[in-house]
């Protein structure tokens, strides 16, 4: 497949170091740390151009489309160990079967998406109740966005594909060209052009179709210049081949419920904040930004746990899968307690930045610790998403999710009476729910690929 395996770093499976593991997972780092980046661009222009009402707008607009979106996960995260459980195989017409079955399933998804829209937007806004204000934001918000949903979830098939593959520079540099298209729209259409949250989320829709495109220049690269003898000679056999399909359904209909889940817990955290009004529904909004960032910088490890750990189980390597597992799981912890680190150092500042009405500042400082301590407990949470995402185990990551849904929601109504510290609280808790889950599984998960040794 072109000259991608003198340049993939997950041929060498039996020779993981810490050296191999960072250059695999600098990239997908970077690329990660773009994502939260438009989402802080997005509130310090709308925080410092309007007040808490536009900015709960955007808030509230952007957990739903994340709801809507996120439910498709499995695009990226199915694609991901499929596609590295092939690679260590090196069965590579399954590695092209793959990406072209995921980026068909992407698009009419994307597409189904668009067409349901105009039932979508209200609906959502309905569960949702926005406070005075807010609705009308988030309305011009989403109108705008889901006219990107067909590029959006295309591009979550390509990137899962492309990190399964271990091609993180590809991938980093598909995710530059759209964040910075991103920002760069932003600014004009909000800052340039006053568009407010429409702008936003016109920005954000073009910018989702120049990924589109440039992913699909970076699958060319990858399959090398004998790529169209190469979709030519699939067959559509091979591409519908039965036991594929089924095996594709039943994990990305696990994995779909497991992210159902986890959007539940965040969608509802939204919810509980915009019930005690704009204030603080801003507030967490401005703090999750910090979240954000911790997650998706930190899921540069494990997205990386996910190539190896799939490489690993499709060669049939228990050393390579214990290896992988111990090396991604020491960068991710230092990683954690570094950004709760930072959070705490920075975050006064930080916040000030983002937002200048006083209010919102005032309670986004006092709930600063419950966010800083958030990248330390849920770390284990996210490497061991990549370790089963990697290992395609979707049942263990369904029931997971489904146990962490219902003891957050359980905390949640336990903790009401602290008001917008118990929402926090719960969010807390529910990374360790979700950890403590997911580890429990892990003896099942070794003996397994012992015995495929």
């Amino acid at each position: 497949m072109g000259n991608r395996r003198q340049h993939d770093p997950i041929d060498a499976m039996t020779t993981i170091s810490r050296r191999a593991i960072f250059a695999q997972a600098w990239p997908i780092i970077v690329g990660q740390a773009l994502v939260p980046l438009v989402g802080i661009v997005d509130v310090a222009v709308i925080g410092r151009l309007s007040d808490a009402r536009n900015l709960g707008g955007v808030a509230l607009g952007a957990t739903i489309l994340n709801l809507v979106f996120w439910t498709f996960g499995f695009l990226r995260m199915g694609g991901t160990g499929i596609t590295a459980q092939a690679h260590g195989a090196r069965d590579e017409t399954e590695i092209l079967a793959t990406i072209l079955r995921g980026l068909g399933l992407g698009l009419a998804l994307g597409t189904a998406v668009l067409a349901l829209s105009p039932v979508i937007v209200p609906m959502s806004l309905s569960i949702m109740a926005p406070p005075g204000g807010v609705g009308a934001a988030a309305r011009a918000f989403l109108t705008m966005r889901l006219f990107g949903a067909p590029a959006a979830l295309g591009f979550y098939a390509i990137n899962g594909w492309l990190l399964g593959l271990g091609r993180t520079r590809l991938a980093l540099g598909v995710q530059a060209v759209m964040n910075g298209v991103n920002i760069g729209l932003d600014l004009l259409f909000v800052g340039g052009l006053g568009l407010g949250a429409r702008g936003v989320g016109l920005g954000t829709t073009l910018a989702e179709w120049s990924a589109l495109a440039g992913g699909i220049v970076a699958m060319r690269l990858v399959l090398g210049p004998a790529w169209r003898g190469q979709m030519g000679a699939i067959g559509q056999a091979r591409l519908l081949e039965a036991a594929a399909i089924r095996r594709l359904v039943v994990v990305n209909a696990d994995i779909m419920v497991r992210t159902l889940a986890m959007l539940g817990i965040f969608t509802w955290f939204t919810r509980s904040a915009a019930m005690l009004g704009p204030v603080p529904l801003a507030a967490n909004h401005v703090l999750m930004q910090f979240v954000s960032i911790s997650a998706f910088v930190l899921d540069g490890f494990a997205f990386t746990a996910e190539a190896r750990v799939g490489a690993a189980i499709g060669e049939g390597s228990r050393p390579a899968l214990l290896r992988a597992i111990r090396l991604t799981g020491e960068f991710s912890l230092a990683g954690g307690v570094l950004f709760s680190v930072l959070i705490l150092i920075f975050g006064n500042d930080a916040i000030a930045f983002l937002t200048p009405d006083a209010a919102i500042r005032a309670l986004a400082e006092a709930m600063l610790p419950l966010c800083a301590a958030i990248p330390t407990v849920g770390v284990a949470s996210w490497l061991l998403d990549g370790i089963f995402i990697g290992a395609v185990a979707g049942s263990i990551l369904r029931n997971a999710a489904l146990v962490a849904l219902v003891l957050y929601l359980l905390t949640d109504f336990a903790l009401k009476p602290l008001g917008d510290m118990g929402i926090w609280l719960a969010l807390l808790a529910s990374y360790a729910y979700r950890a403590i889950a997911l580890g429990l599984a892990m003896p099942a998960l070794l003996k397994r690929v012992a015995r495929a040794a």
